[in-house]
């Protein structure tokens, strides 16, 4: 196994690696067969820690939602890795009408369900996938609290909060003794970086969060593959790539990230995670891949070191 430089995920102990395998490809564009060999490579990499959510892929067309969750289940079962990597999943997206939100009696039900079908006793990182504004924060937090006492989650994160409901939920915590949210999952990249940096960064700094951002490719423009309208062919999600990110400033930054790519030896990709990975409040941006080779260049974009000028020059490019 390659040894990954790893930080610690908010004070809550647990080391991951300078990327988070994002697991909503399993079961959706790649099937358990090329899934297993995923993760055997994963680990094999040093890229240990695998984010996942109850729901994913209830989206693609016969899925119900928890494919995602079953396929790491059957790996965990059949390849003992499960002491290898850090398993991270979430609540509260809508799974049926009566399956949603973080109502206490359903975060209970819903994390009982995740085990199963991750074939575990623990969850690593257990996360809300987004703010439930219709339950007093306190209720959820004191669910999750119970969880960590009991063995089930090691320790808990908030995804899609904003910033005045995750302060307020950091300081609900504190002031009742409860377990906090370690981690913040916001999305974040070189091209969507107004909701992050400007509220959500300061509380994730001022409390010590981890954050593992989502989108951190901005859905795969970063890596350069759609410079031209007629490339929205390359990708089911093409059409709505090329009419939110292909502008200006999106050329801009493809410009900005290839020049600096070439002077590396390096792809798009990899400069557009390193830029995350170099900013101080960013722990391990969340990446996905469909196959080995994808994987290989993930792992070099870790090991890719930036000058403070070309961070410079990245950033001034992808002003709004």
């Amino acid at each position: 196994m390659s040894q990954q430089k790893t930080r610690q995920l908010g004070d809550s102990g647990i080391q991951v690696p300078l990327l988070t395998f994002g697991g909503n490809v399993f079961g959706w564009t790649v099937d358990e067969k090329t899934s297993f060999s995923l993760l055997d490579a994963l680990v094999e990499k040093g890229l240990f820690f695998i984010d996942t959510a109850d729901v994913y892929s209830r989206w693609a067309p016969g899925n119900e939602g928890g494919e995602s969750e079953t396929i790491i289940g059957k790996w965990l079962k059949k390849s003992g890795k499960r002491d290898s990597i850090v398993l991270a999943t979430k609540v509260g997206m809508e799974l049926s009408p009566e399956k949603t939100g973080l109502k206490p009696v359903y975060i209970r039900q819903a994390v009982e369900d995740s085990l199963r079908r991750l074939q575990t006793d623990v969850i690593d990182l257990y996360q809300a996938h987004r703010d439930d504004e219709d339950t007093p924060l306190i209720e959820t937090l004191k669910a999750f609290d119970s969880l960590i006492k009991e063995g089930k989650v090691r320790a808990i994160g908030a995804s899609n909060y904003n910033a005045k409901r995750l302060q307020e939920a950091l300081d609900i915590s504190k002031k009742e003794g409860l377990a906090r949210y370690e981690t913040l999952q916001p999305e974040y990249n070189l091209y969507d970086r107004q909701e992050y940096e400007n509220g959500l960064e300061q509380v994730a700094v001022k409390n010590g969060l981890g954050v593992i951002n989502y989108y951190s490719l901005a859905s795969g423009f970063l890596s350069g593959k759609y410079k031209k309208p007629s490339d929205a062919s390359k990708s089911k999600r093409g059409q709505g790539i090329v009419e939110k990110y292909l502008n200006d400033r999106g050329k801009r930054i493809i410009e900005a990230l290839e020049d600096v790519a070439a002077s590396h030896d390096a792809s798009a990709t990899q400069v557009a995670l390193a830029w995350q990975i170099a900013r101080p409040s960013i722990t391990a941006p969340i990446v996905s891949a469909t196959s080995l080779e994808q994987i290989d260049e993930l792992v070099k974009a870790t090991e890719l070191q930036l000058s403070k000028q070309e961070i410079e020059e990245l950033a001034t490019a992808s002003k709004a």
